[in-house]
């Protein structure tokens, strides 16, 4: 099975795009992750629904996360209100790195890796990734690569 014949269509967003309204997508859609994509429809990061939390679990808890039992169901409630205002090039790392991109030919077995090594819930598939400016043709995700990987039940 090859990269391009896994490859689907799948929701994207700018790094202009609403914090809030991207979480959103990622929830409804039931995404492991968003992909980010320029301008011009080219990857630039993925961004995996991990990092929606990260942005919006007080520091403090995080660092201590015994904290988290004070929080009662109505603060709980509000921390997505830190999405508010805030765009998806907010919650990005501040060491981006490159998003994994495969090219359309590689196998199954390529795509895993590029996953396991980089750690993304997903990867974009490009004509040519070694161009910056090749076209995406779709989207790779753990749960399809993992479909096809899996014996039967």
């Amino acid at each position: 099975m090859r990269a391009y014949e896994l490859a689907v269509g799948y929701p994207t967003v700018t790094p202009d795009s609403g914090a809030l309204d991207a979480a959103r997508l990622l929830a409804e859609h039931r995404l492991p992750g968003l992909l980010v994509v320029d301008g011009d429809h080219r990857p630039v990061a993925v961004l995996p629904g991990s990092q929606f939390l990260r942005f919006m679990i007080p520091r403090y808890v995080q660092d201590d996360p015994n904290l988290a039992r004070v929080f009662d169901e109505s603060h709980a409630d509000r921390l997505s209100d830190k999405l508010a205002g805030k765009r998806v090039a907010d919650l990005l790392p501040k060491e981006a790195t490159a998003p994994p991109i495969v090219d359309a030919n590689a196998t199954a077995i390529e795509i895993a890796t590029v996953m396991a090594n980089t750690r993304s819930p997903l990867v974009a598939v490009s004509s040519d990734p070694r161009r910056t400016d090749a076209p995406m043709i779709g989207v790779v995700t753990v749960s399809q690569l993992l479909t096809r990987l899996l014996p039967p039940a």
